[in-house]
């Protein structure tokens, strides 16, 4: 083949993919289910597990007031569909045959009540994240990454131990807002968006923003990109469509190499 043979492929022969839609509830459900057990086997991939503690949910299609979320005491690294568990507005366990961590329902369920627009929240003790909560400063843009969070997280600028009152995850959504995240200071993370995988791909690139924030800033003096020029790429990359995309090679990582998350 010559450089002469060679043509265009004309884009509507080019494959690109997009968030499916539904034709029932079902088929929805079990979407949000695989994509969640997925994003946990990521977040253990990734080393964001710290004993008992961080979670990811998402909201039932069919039941707005209950979400999906990883068992009590199970490592992020073993969780399957199967596994998953179901709770209501109460903190009960209506399907599934594990308790619910009782932080994370008190933050959750009060984060999906107030935004019923986050399909997923996700949450950990990332090391970075910890890193960069404890001196209760937001993420600077700093990098092209962090851009997708200029002025669209919180900070949740207190600590008073482990949150299993409700009162306190309803002031956590009050610091959430209407961002993408928010950053809970001495504790970690929490992110959301309108599906499990613009979730958990905001995670996972604010713990890396943060990495790269601390180490830019322990070698030396800082160059931020301008206000202009942040809210720019805030409108290129800080979308849930784009975060959809972005996750979507790793979910295609893990669908491969642990295919058995999907029992």
């Amino acid at each position: 083949m010559s450089l002469a043979d060679l043509r265009p492929v004309p884009s509507e022969q080019l494959s690109f993919r997009l968030p499916p839609t539904f034709e029932n509830v079902a088929d929805e459900r079990r979407h949000r289910q695989e994509r969640l057990a997925a994003a946990l086997r990521l977040f253990g991939r990734l080393g964001f597990e710290e004993g008992v503690a961080g979670h990811i949910t998402a909201r039932d299609p069919e039941h707005l007031d209950h979400f999906w979320v990883n068992p009590f005491g199970m490592s992020f690294k073993h969780v399957k569909v199967s596994d998953l568990i179901m709770v209501n507005d109460q903190g009960e366990v209506v399907e599934g045959r594990y308790h619910v961590n009782k932080a994370a329902f008190a933050i959750h369920a009060m984060v999906h009540q107030a935004r019923p627009d986050a399909v997923a929240a996700a949450h950990s003790h990332s090391v970075h994240g910890k890193a960069l909560s404890a001196l209760g400063q937001p993420l600077e843009p700093l990098t092209q990454d962090a851009c997708a969070f200029y002025e669209d997280h919180g900070l949740f600028d207190d600590y008073t131990g482990v949150v299993v009152e409700i009162e306190e995850g309803r002031r956590i959504a009050r610091a959430l807002g209407s961002h993408k995240a928010v950053i809970l200071r001495n504790h970690g993370l929490l992110t959301v968006g309108d599906s499990v995988d613009a979730a958990a791909w905001w995670f996972i690139t604010m713990e890396r923003s943060c990495q790269a924030q601390l180490l830019a800033k322990a070698a030396g003096q800082v160059v931020p990109i301008t206000h202009e020029n942040a809210k720019l790429t805030h409108g290129q990359i800080g979308n849930d469509l784009v975060g959809w995309i972005n996750f979507q090679p790793l979910y295609d990582q893990i669908a491969r190499d642990e295919p058995d998350l999907f029992d």
